[in-house]
């Protein structure tokens, strides 16, 4: 039987999952040697990590080797295009596709579809370096896929 998979926003997990999320990583960063460690630091019981741990996932891991694609409000500026897609080379991302609308009214839309297979960061932190950027005023993630 194929499993089906849904992207949730953080604040509505349960907590024992989110928990079992911190425990994780903390696994993957070293920062605790086993698990009995891990789920000690972050106060949730080995039966629950043991139930969720292969049922939740932080987004960046299922979009590690995937293709991602990027919807982008912009603000109509000389050279955004250009900074955009300096920050999505820096973190290692190829673009595959780019669309961008005929800007109306001072904003423009584009979308990009990258190639996560060798990206030096965490997919959330380029999400916050892209929405950080001042002519950017929206970010949504359109679809992943391999």
């Amino acid at each position: 039987m194929d499993k089906k998979f849904y992207l949730v926003r953080e604040d509505v997990l349960p907590e024992a999952m989110k928990k079992v999320l911190e425990a994780k990583e903390l696994l993957e960063r070293k920062k605790a040697s086993s698990i009995a460690d891990a789920v000690q630091m972050v106060d949730v019981s080995r039966s629950v990590f043991y139930k969720y741990r292969d049922a939740v996932f932080p987004f960046h891991a299922i979009v590690k080797e995937n293709i991602i694609t990027l919807f982008f409000h912009l603000e109509d500026r000389s050279g955004t295009l250009s900074k955009l897609l300096g920050v999505v080379a820096a973190a290692g991302c190829n673009v595959l596709t780019i669309h961008q609308t005929i800007p109306l009214q001072g904003r423009a839309n584009v979308t990009l579809t990258i190639s996560t297979n060798d990206m030096n960061e965490d997919f959330d932190d380029l999400l916050v370096k892209l929405r950080g950027l001042e002519f950017v005023e929206k970010v949504e993630v359109v679809g992943s896929g391999a």
